[in-house]
């Protein structure tokens, strides 16, 4: 399976922040925004990543992440022109994708909890089909909505509904097979004129092969497109991390534990960091005497 992370759009609910940088570059906490979503694909065990955005802001993620090769990964990038909507990223990444299966995620979503890498690693061997998350809401208005029966199977989804039939919203996570592609291009702009990632996900329910994976209440989701919402994602990065001494979204660790560089590569990464906290952080994932209860305390059960 290959990956996709948009990190596109204007960010503009984030101004005066993101008037010359990109909102997925801006720090949550100690990490730039990117760092979690590419977490989460590293988790699921991909490895070959489109990375799409602005013209403006491609070249500062490229400086950034590099084409992927010192943390095992091969990154590519491409541009969006225009914010229309997250189906286009499917068009846009039509040659990358190519006959393969392919998962989704917004460069401004962050996801921690209980189960959640099984989880990942579970959704990334689907191969036929599609697969939607779940997660309850205060104020479903302000997302797409995914109606599901007593059995959870979905019987409908809606973007922004004024009357939602649910509190379960849709988080910008999303696994599909190859067939992405040749339905992303009958998609139609909406009233908003974006191409919107719902009327893809509803023609999979309409063809009957749609699945949904309900996130119960040990998962924290965080849609950090609001000033209010980046700042409490980085006081929840900063609880965790020092409560158990454990960094979440940490990709050198990540890439170092699913076995992508090797220690002394972490080490040759962590080696110009050593005045940081980040740094010190990364020597002593090397040094660490129960590697079997961390790695599955924190990469297995609930990292990211």
């Amino acid at each position: 399976m290959k990956g996709i992370i948009l990190a596109g759009g204007s960010g503009t609910r984030l101004y005066p922040l993101t008037k010359s940088v990109s909102k997925q570059m801006l720090p949550v906490y100690d990490k730039p925004m990117i760092y979690y979503p590419l977490s989460a694909l590293m988790l699921a065990g991909i490895r070959e990543i489109l990375i799409i955005s602005t013209p403006r802001d491609l070249d500062r993620f490229e400086e950034l992440l590099g084409n992927g090769h010192r943390l095992g990964l091969d990154i590519h990038y491409q541009v969006q022109d225009e914010p229309n909507g997250l189906a286009e990223a499917f068009l846009i990444g039509e040659e990358f994708i190519g006959d393969s299966p392919v998962a989704l995620i917004l460069g401004d979503n962050i996801f921690y909890g209980s189960n959640f890498g099984n989880l990942l690693a579970d959704a990334s061997n689907l191969t036929t089909g599609a697969l939607v998350f779940g997660c309850y809401v205060k104020n479903p208005k302000a997302y797409g909505v995914i109606e599901v029966d007593d059995d959870l199977n979905p019987i409908s989804i809606e973007e922004k509904p004024l009357h939602p039939k649910s509190t379960l919203a849709i988080p910008g996570l999303y696994f599909f097979d190859h067939q992405v592609v040749e339905i992303a291009k009958t998609v139609k702009p909406s009233e908003r004129g974006e191409k919107e990632i719902t009327s893809i996900i509803n023609e999979y329910l309409h063809r009957g092969e749609l699945k949904f994976e309900l996130l119960g209440r040990g998962l924290a989701w965080f849609d950090t497109g609001t000033h209010e919402s980046l700042l409490e994602a980085s006081q929840f990065v900063e609880t965790i991390q020092k409560r158990q001494g454990l960094y979440i979204a940490c990709i050198e660790e990540i890439a170092f534990r699913r076995g992508y560089i090797t220690k002394d590569q972490l080490l040759e990464v962590a080696e110009p960091l050593m005045k940081t906290d980040y740094g010190k952080y990364l020597v002593d994932v090397t040094k660490s005497r129960n590697e079997k209860i961390r790695d599955k305390g924190a990469f297995m059960s609930d990292s990211i």
